[in-house]
């Protein structure tokens, strides 16, 4: 099955303890499930102690990061398939000759938890807010019932736990090295974490290079502050969840995605409105496809437009909220069709 048939698929449905790290290559407590495409791994040139593993597009093509300590790596994001995260580990650790001792997830999308299992059974731990925490059972349901056939044997049955650093910022202390947890609101999810470290800043889906956004949730505004916090930390290579690291340009540019999105729609809802037109399920599905068809034109090079079946419509919604003091005129779903979901 093709990726974006995947995607549509989608669409349709403590802190470390104080102990010493290990000082061998962590252990597989069993036998593994290949990977039905395999991922690759490379260090940042530019900063060899920074490495990036790239799952299969049948793993969505997802990246995590490792961070090289004195005391061992550090993870960046656990990977969608377990598979890919035991590769992301081996690759980690053969790059590195260290052991793996801990993962920081980002947000609370499969992409970023699913792997948490994989590497919590080979004694690594695995942290995040506890705002992530509490969003990783729901949003797990959701796509175990969209995913969980179709990938088996190699999706999690069981919801991923990861411990939790706290509701608040904080520094993290693992691997020899000190790790700034930034701990965000809304954005691509309902709660982010944004890893800091020395100039590097890991970010996940809150930018996307080179790739449409995910926007289902319709924290657009939100989103924007985000990326304002982001830059006011002045970062020299950002990392996002998916395409090529760069610089704060990155930033730059997702800001300037956010707001083009934003304006598109509200002027396909401001020309509704004064034309005097009911927004009918109809008009507001032909407004949306002149605005999908737009930032076709104008990203000709961003992958995933599928997404922006689902981004458009909530920020559509999100508008049509604004505009009448928090009252839609047509219903959430409406207009657009149901998806309930939280991103891949």
């Amino acid at each position: 099955m093709s990726l974006r048939a995947a995607l549509l698929v989608l669409l349709g449905s403590t802190l470390l303890a104080a102990c010493a790290p290990p000082r061998e290559p962590s252990v597989a407590p069993g036998p593994t499930v290949e990977a039905r495409h395999r991922g690759h791994g490379e260090r940042l040139a530019a900063d060899p102690r920074v490495g990036r593993y790239t799952s299969s597009a049948w793993g969505f093509s997802t990246v995590s990061y490792w961070i090289e300590g004195d005391e061992g790596v550090v993870l960046v994001d656990t990977q969608f398939l377990p598979s890919a995260a035991e590769e992301l580990v081996e690759i980690a650790e053969r790059e590195t000759g260290k052991p793996v001792v801990a993962a920081v997830v980002l947000h609370a999308n499969p992409d970023k938890f699913n792997g948490t299992a994989v590497m919590q059974a080979r004694g690594i731990e695995v942290l995040s807010s506890d705002p992530v925490r509490a969003l990783i059972p729901g949003v797990h349901a959701k796509r175990l019932a969209a995913f969980g056939e179709r990938y088996a044997p190699d999706y999690p049955a069981e919801a991923a736990r990861p411990s939790g650093f706290g509701e608040a910022s904080t520094t993290l202390h693992l691997a020899g090295l000190e790790l700034r947890a930034e701990v965000l609101g809304p954005g691509c999810s309902e709660a982010h974490v944004a890893l800091q470290w020395e100039g590097h800043l890991f970010v996940g889906d809150l930018v996307a290079n080179g790739t449409h956004s995910w926007l289902k949730l319709g924290h657009g505004d939100a989103w924007r502050q985000r990326i304002d916090e982001l830059s006011a930390l002045r970062p020299r290579f950002v990392h996002p969840g998916r395409g090529a690291s760069g610089g704060p340009e990155l930033l730059e540019a997702q800001r300037a995605y956010l707001e083009r999105v934003q304006a598109l729609v509200v002027a396909e809802h401001g020309a509704m409105q004064a034309a005097g037109l009911e927004p009918t399920r109809s008009r507001v599905q032909a407004a949306l496809a002149r605005v999908r068809r737009e930032l076709e034109h104008e990203y000709p090079e961003h992958r995933f437009a599928v997404f922006l079946d689902i981004g458009l419509p909530a920020e559509w919604r999100r508008v049509t909220a604004a505009g009448s003091g928090g009252r839609e005129r047509v219903g959430p779903h409406e207009a657009v069709g149901q998806i309930d979901d939280e991103g891949v």
